[in-house]
């Protein structure tokens, strides 16, 4: 398993949103495809990235002084780009899954977007990859012990 590359399992393609997304179209796509932060690109390059908390937090912090229609009418029209974090940790497809491990746990943070070396997002590896391939080398190792 230490030898095994982020591109071994990453998710490719990536679902990316543009910056002038808003809040709840992002919510919706991300909804629809089952992701929680998806990578913000801006002509071609990562611009940042937004994530479900993000977006919660949006609408908690706008509800504490609207009414209804004035927190769905502030959301409508609220960009991800005034959300989003912009200094994104980002991975090569050739590193170690040890290391993106590392790196998130680090940091904190779920989703690793991978980067080729033009600075392209290419996919993504999130906690959800890795715990499936740490499932899979458990009952992989089970099967070996005939457990």
């Amino acid at each position: 398993m230490e030898r095994t590359k982020v591109r071994d399992i990453m998710t490719s393609p990536v679902v990316i949103v543009a910056p002038q997304t808003p809040v709840p179209q992002a919510s919706a796509l991300m909804k629809e495809r089952g992701i929680r932060h998806p990578p913000v690109i801006e002509n071609g390059q990562l611009a940042g990235i937004v994530s479900r908390g993000d977006l919660r937090e949006a609408s908690i912090s706008e509800a504490i002084n609207a009414d209804l229609y004035e927190i769905s009418f502030l959301l409508s029209r609220l960009p991800v780009s005034k959300l989003m974090t912009r200094q994104v940790v980002t991975i090569s497809p050739d590193a170690l899954i040890v290391d993106a491990a590392e790196l998130m746990t680090g940091n904190k943070i779920a989703g690793l977007p991978v980067v080729d070396e033009t600075g392209s997002v290419i996919g993504i590896v999130t906690e959800s990859d890795l715990l499936r391939l740490l499932l899979r080398k458990l009952r992989e190792a089970e099967e070996r012990q005939g457990v």
